[in-house]
């Protein structure tokens, strides 16, 4: 006796071999035996055989008028047999009965499953619903049969270009303009990427960068929700010293400024002067709420996606010709041997006389400029002459700090390379991608860069080792060792960091632009007010689980922010590249078959450098540049060093990182305005 059963949706016949009550031994015409359910049989026979027996179902079954059999079908709940005789004959056939079971499965919009080998008819209204999605499906497969075939072609369809980038970066997978892309590749055998720039659909290779960071980190978009800036309702006293802060030009977020007190005494004391949006702003809040979500201020060249809303970060930044609310440190230096004396934080009004622009300084306000007070420089602004005094002794505290730090450290900081800024001249709003770009370079550890470092390098050491003496937990940055690999890590602990060569290290002096350092400002805050008892005040709790989860998301964040960072520069670079028509470069062999540009921020590959040392110096013409793909390589043409000649191995160039970075090698001039590189902390960007 033969079988005809269901499993997994499909009919399957075979020979009965042995039964129980449940179940039912059967060997498939394939050799292979299966244990049926019972529950599962819908029909026995003798003959003809099961292959013959489906065979006949299915051609009968596919000439079936399913309205016909709607029609026919009792408007109870019937077995297929019954529908048979009504709809073939009173004599309907062994194949005529297995056709119809196939038709009533293969319709479930017309008919639902009751049961083995029983249905019911379903409502008139459900069917016509059914129906005309069967309709818009079957439309929709025609479109996307349509437009894929355009794409191969070499044209891209409206809705797809205007689905572009959430087809590239967020696609919705059941979408058609994603499977329309899909098919297209798959049927030209081409990666969706290459097949959409062949049909014309990215106009805009600035633009592609561009949105997939805002589509992968801000999907809502970088625009702000209406909020207003509380005001700072404590009265604090007003400080009796005036501050100066030194930025970038371009910087809107003035977190830092400088104080110095006692010149031409014994004890000289300097002030660290950080905005204090903290004394404000409460955590909850609903500016705390945006500011935790974004986590940061993101950087490029030409634009900036800030933390906090404009109108927030100028209540609260260190504007000239204002009276700021402030955290300050105080740190008194033997004037002699510069040995600290004591430290006090204070929460105060800071009167701030000047925010003086690296930009305009830094040809000024050199080391001879502030070790020689006979040295006069050309053009010094008169805001740089009222503190050159100050700016004098910081120097020469910032060399005396650094030199300590360097000893803790064990190996003095090397700063090989130059740093480079990025400006887009006329550029207002969001770069279209075509802007002229304009690359300068500035050797780092400058002077005023100096400065800056080694006061925020006090400040946040000190507030770190103050915090964790007062029992009040924070957010560190440690580093345990300098050994290769060892990165920097993001902790509760006041743990050494062993790159900067401090104790404890939290930051804490840019609390516009890091939340980081906002949440640590509440925690000083809570230690100003209420010394060994603050723990019980601070906001964050020791062991508190949120500063974990604030810990983890500003890593990913941060790590998201500064690959943007680079992406973006090194697109300004290739552009630079094509507007200057630069087709050869000097550059530096430094690993694998990599060298880095002399006088630009770039990285590339190049084919001919086999044999040659780390740190021979090469003459590279370059390759074809891909927007895109952020790529470019190039071929050694020329030996460029004295050992060419000889055939003797060069001396490696030193190198502070430990590792190359796949991008652009550039550190934006303005500490407080870059990210930190990938793979290691150097002192200006730890201290920003």
């Amino acid at each position: 006796m033969y079988v005809l059963f269901e499993e997994a949706g499909k009919f399957l016949g075979g020979r009965v071999l042995s039964e129980a009550e449940s179940s039912a031994q059967v060997e498939l015409e394939s050799g292979k035996r299966v244990k049926v359910k019972a529950a599962h049989i819908v029909l026995r026979f003798d003959k003809p055989s099961p292959s013959e027996l489906m065979a006949a179902a299915q051609t009968a079954s596919a000439a079936m008028d399913l309205e016909l059999a709607y029609e026919f079908a009792p408007e109870d709940e019937f077995g297929f047999g019954d529908l048979a005789v009504e709809y073939f004959s009173k004599q309907a056939s062994l194949a005529e009965q297995a056709a119809t079971l196939y038709c009533l499965f293969g319709a479930p919009h017309y008919f639902r499953r009751a049961g083995k080998g029983r249905f019911k008819k379903a409502a008139p209204e459900v069917i016509a619903q059914a129906l005309l999605a069967i309709e818009k499906k079957k439309q929709q497969v025609a479109q996307v049969e349509e437009w894929a075939q355009q794409l191969q072609n070499g044209q891209c369809p409206e809705p797809i270009k205007e689905q572009l980038y959430k087809i590239l970066f967020k696609p919705d997978k059941n979408g058609p303009e994603y499977k329309a892309v899909l098919l297209a590749a798959r049927a030209s055998q081409t990666a969706p990427l290459l097949l959409l720039q062949r049909a014309g659909a990215i106009d805009s290779p600035y633009q592609f960068h561009w949105r997939r960071f805002v589509l992968e980190n801000f999907p809502k978009g970088t625009g702000f929700p209406a909020l207003s800036a509380p005001e700072i309702t404590e009265v604090l006293p007003l400080a009796s010293v005036p501050a100066f802060s030194i930025d970038d030009s371009q910087t809107t977020e003035i977190d830092d400024a400088l104080s110095v007190q006692g010149l031409g005494t014994a004890s000289i004391t300097i002030g660290v002067h950080i905005a204090a949006p903290g004394l404000a702003m409460a955590t909850g809040s609903a500016i705390d709420l945006v500011a935790r979500h974004r986590l940061s201020t993101v950087y490029m060249p030409g634009q900036k996606i800030t933390m906090l809303p404009d109108e927030v970060v100028q209540r609260y930044t260190l504007a000239e010709g204002r009276d700021c609310p402030a955290v300050s440190l105080y740190v008194a230096f033997d004037a002699e041997t510069l040995a600290i004396q004591s430290s006090e934080t204070k929460l105060e009004r800071v009167p701030i006389a000047h925010n003086l622009r690296h930009d305009q300084l830094d040809a000024v306000v050199t080391a001879e400029w502030l070790q020689n007070p006979a040295f006069e420089s050309q053009n010094t602004p008169q805001a740089a002459q009222n503190v050159r005094a100050q700016l004098s002794f910081l120097y020469r505290l910032a060399q005396h700090l650094k030199a300590q730090r360097e000893v803790v450290r064990g190996k003095p900081e090397t700063f090989n390379r130059p740093d480079y800024n990025f400006r887009l001249p006329g550029c207002v709003g969001e770069p279209s991608g075509n802007e002229q770009v304009e690359i300068s370079t500035r050797q780092r550890g400058a002077p005023l860069d100096l400065i800056v470092a080694e006061a925020m390098i006090l400040a946040n050491s000190t507030w770190g080792e103050w915090m964790h003496q007062c029992g009040v937990p924070a957010i560190y940055r440690s580093q345990a060792s300098l050994a290769p690999g060892v990165k920097v890590r993001m902790g509760t602990r006041a743990l050494p960091h062993a790159g900067i060569g401090v104790k404890s290290y939290a930051w804490a002096t840019s609390p516009l632009r890091r939340y980081t350092d906002m949440v640590n400002q509440w925690q000083i805050i809570a230690c100003a007010r209420h010394g060994r008892t603050a723990a019980l005040a601070a906001p964050f709790k020791p062991k508190d689980a949120e500063l974990f989860s604030i810990i983890s998301a500003f890593d990913a964040a941060y790590s998201a922010y500064n690959a943007n960072q680079q992406a973006m520069e090194r697109f300004w670079t290739l552009k630079y590249l094509q507007q200057q028509g630069i087709t050869e470069l000097d550059a530096t062999l430094f690993k694998d078959g990599l060298v880095r540009a002399d006088s630009l921020p770039l990285v590339l590959p190049v084919l001919g450098a086999q044999g040659l040392p780390r740190g021979a110096r090469v003459r590279v013409k370059l390759g074809t540049i891909d927007e895109i793909a952020l790529d470019v390589s190039g071929t050694v043409v020329a030996r460029l060093d004295a050992d060419a000649a000889t055939g003797e191995a060069s001396k490696p160039e030193p190198d502070d990182d430990d590792e190359p970075m796949a991008g652009p090698i550039s550190i934006a001039v303005d500490v407080n305005e870059s990210l930190p590189e990938a793979g290691a902390e150097t002192v200006a960007n730890a201290a920003g």
